[in-house]
C-alpha cells in the first residue's frame, strides 16, 4: 500500500509538472514579442491582441495630426499628440523630459501597463516626423518599458499596403503606469561637460549648417557644437523615396563612417534631443551598440550657460 501511495503521488507530480511546463510553453507562445521596428504584416496581424496599444502619433511635423487621426486611422489606434505631453520647457530650455511623474499619469491615461506592447505610428512622410517616433520610443525605454516599437513606415506604409482604415475618435483605456527610469540613457549638462576632452563620442545629429554655426536653433543663445564633438546628420539613415529607414546593412555601414565602430560612449545631441534620439535609435536599438545615450537638453541647454564652451570651424571657440 505504501508503494502503490508513493507511486501515485509520484504520477500526480509528474503530471502537474508536465501541466506546468505546457502552461509556460503556453504563454509564451502566446506573448507579443516585437522588434524595434515592425512591418505592416505584424502589426496587421497583431492589431486585435489585447496587450497591443497602438499609437497614432501624426503631428504638424508632418503637417498632420488630429483631424487627419478622425478621418482615417488604423482600426484601434488611440490618438496621441507629439510634443504634447511627451516634452515641456525647464526655464529656457526647450523640448525636454517632463517629470516622471508627469509622464507616468500620462501614459497611465492612454492605457500603457507593463505587459502592454506599444507600436508608435507616424506620419511617414520625412526623417523630421521619423524623428517624433525615436524621441517617443527612447522616452518610453528610458523609462523603462521595453516593449515598444515602431511601425515602419508609418500611416503612409500603412495605406500604401492598402491595409483598412476606421474613422472617428478611439478613447483609451487608462491603466496604471509605473516608471522604473534608466538613468544611464539620459546624461545631463554637467555630465557632458566633464566628457569634453575625453574618450566619449559626442555625436552631433544636426544639418551641417547648424554644426559649422552658420545657422542655429531659434532657443539656442549661440552658434557651434561642442568642442570635438563628431558631425553625423541623422537624415543620413533615411530613405526618402520610401520613407523608411536604409537597409540594416546600409545602416551599419553609415554608423561606422560616424562611430568608427567603437566601444567607446556615444553621447547623441543635437539642438533639443528630437534628432538625437533617431541617432540613439539606430545605433542602440537596430545595431546593438551599448553606451549610447542621449544629451536631452542638447544645444538649447548648453548655449545657455556662457561659461561652457562652442566651437565652430569658424570661430574656433567663442
Amino acid at each position: 500500500m505504501t508503494r502503490l501511495h508513493l507511486g501515485t503521488k509520484a504520477i500526480v507530480a509528474a503530471a502537474c509538472a508536465v501541466l506546468l511546463q505546457m502552461t509556460v510553453l503556453s504563454s509564451d507562445a502566446q506573448a507579443l514579442e516585437a522588434s524595434p521596428l515592425v512591418s505592416v504584416d505584424w502589426l496587421e496581424t497583431n492589431q486585435d491582441d489585447d496587450d497591443l496599444l497602438i499609437l497614432d502619433i501624426r503631428s504638424p511635423l508632418a503637417k498632420s495630426g488630429k483631424d487627419d487621426y478622425l478621418k482615417g486611422h488604423i482600426p484601434g489606434a488611440v490618438w496621441s499628440e507629439y510634443p504634447g505631453f511627451w516634452r515641456t520647457s525647464r526655464g529656457d530650455v526647450t523640448g525636454v523630459l517632463p517629470s516622471i511623474e508627469k509622464l507616468e499619469a500620462s501614459l497611465s491615461e492612454l492605457g500603457v501597463h507593463e505587459d502592454r506592447t506599444v507600436v508608435l505610428v507616424p506620419a511617414g512622410t520625412s526623417h523630421l516626423d521619423f524623428g517624433a517616433a525615436t524621441r517617443i520610443y527612447w522616452t518610453f525605454k528610458y523609462l523603462g518599458h521595453d516593449k515598444i516599437a515602431i511601425l515602419d513606415g508609418g500611416h503612409n506604409a500603412w495605406m500604401k499596403a492598402g491595409k483598412p482604415l476606421e474613422s472617428g475618435n478611439v478613447v483609451p483605456e487608462g491603466d496604471m503606469f509605473i516608471a522604473e527610469p534608466r538613468p544611464e540613457l539620459l546624461v545631463s549638462t554637467d555630465d557632458v561637460a566633464s566628457l569634453i576632452g575625453g574618450d566619449a563620442i559626442l555625436l552631433d545629429g544636426r544639418p551641417l549648417a547648424q554644426f559649422e554655426g552658420a545657422e542655429k536653433h531659434k532657443d539656442a543663445t549661440r552658434s557651434g557644437h561642442l568642442p570635438g564633438a563628431t558631425h553625423f546628420d541623422q537624415a543620413k539613415f533615411y530613405d526618402t523615396e520610401s520613407n523608411q529607414l536604409k537597409s540594416r546593412e546600409a545602416l551599419a555601414s553609415l554608423a561606422q563612417d560616424a562611430v568608427s565602430g567603437s566601444d567607446t560612449p556615444v553621447v547623441s545631441y543635437c539642438n533639443t534631443g528630437h534628432w538625437a534620439a533617431t541617432n540613439w535609435f539606430v545605433l542602440s536599438e537596430l545595431l546593438g551598440q551599448e553606451n549610447v545615450a542621449v544629451y536631452d537638453d542638447s544645444m538649447v541647454g548648453w548655449s545657455q550657460q556662457k561659461d561652457l564652451p562652442i566651437s565652430s570651424p569658424k570661430t574656433a571657440t567663442n
